[in-house]
């Protein structure tokens, strides 16, 4: 058995690896010359690219938390001036590019770390079961470069633990944008951040407040109450529970280990300016 904690600590930690495609001007520019140069359009696209041609109703429901009318002005019509497999080839280009520039390429844990990184993500591929966002990007060719492995493998370990979150917040009958309050409420991410790039209205959001607050999760303000407390407990432990597969095949010690080493990746990604938050 492997510790749920350790195991969300070797996915955090880790985590800036891959999340630094959604920042990094590498992928902006690559997009923009495929034509998406507006960035939210750029986001959809390059994320659902896996799936193929996804229809806007695929996004919504595996995106789970952003206003379906944000997703329709990019979907289908990002499918009009580019296709999937080259957004997938500029996504891949553009985390190696900016991973370099980090110096992740040179960092001399990396052989170690793409090891249990990528027996994690091995294992998740064999429980498909339920959850799409990562499935469509599991049938992808693993890159050759290491570094890209390493990438690769991150990419894999986030939407497997993303798909496992959306069951949980969907089994606690929350809908993607009261999800997005109730992260909000934690104060873990700017409110304002959270708005702008999630697209919901100050009205659909004041809405969304008005019924949590009716079902006793808000307290006063944008303020979790203790019932929603520990909803946001439960869901999480839930998530953590349902990412184990992945990390179980590590073991306690191989867990911990990946742990470890992702820290000195985290904070090179961070340092090297790859994974800062725009307005």
């Amino acid at each position: 058995m492997v510790d749920p904690h350790v195991a969300r600590q070797a996915w955090r930690r880790l985590e800036p690896l891959h999340g630094m495609i959604y920042f990094v001007p590498e992928a902006a520019k690559r997009y923009a010359t495929l034509g998406l140069g507006n960035p939210r359009h750029a986001y959809f696209a390059s994320r659902a690219a896996a799936f193929g041609p996804a229809s806007p109703e695929v996004v919504i429901a595996t995106f789970y938390n952003f206003s379906p009318h944000l997703v329709r002005q990019a979907l289908p019509a990002a499918w009009e001036v580019t296709s999937p497999g080259q957004l997938r080839a500029a996504r891949l280009e553009a985390a190696e590019a900016a991973l370099r520039r980090a110096g992740i390429d040179s960092h001399p844990d990396l052989e170690e770390t793409l090891a249990l990184a990528r027996r994690a993500a091995e294992a998740a591929c064999e429980r498909l079961d339920g959850r799409p966002l990562f499935a469509a990007h599991a049938a992808l060719p693993w890159p050759e470069d290491p570094l890209l492995e390493l990438w690769h493998a991150q990419t894999l370990l986030r939407e497997y633990r993303g798909d496992g979150h959306i069951a949980a917040l969907v089994n606690e009958g929350l809908t993607g944008r009261e999800a997005l309050i109730l992260h909000a409420a934690t104060g873990d991410l700017p409110v304002v951040f959270l708005k702008l790039s999630r697209g919901w209205t100050e009205e659909e959001w004041t809405e969304g407040e008005d019924g949590l607050r009716s079902r006793g999760l808000l307290g006063e303000g944008l303020t979790l109450s203790e019932q929603g407390r520990e909803l946001r407990a439960r869901i999480e432990s839930r998530t953590d529970a349902l990412a184990l597969p992945a990390y179980a095949a590590l073991g306690e010690e191989g867990c911990a280990r990946l742990a470890e080493l992702a820290r000195g990746f985290g904070r090179a990604v961070v340092d090297g300016g790859l994974l800062k938050l725009t307005m």
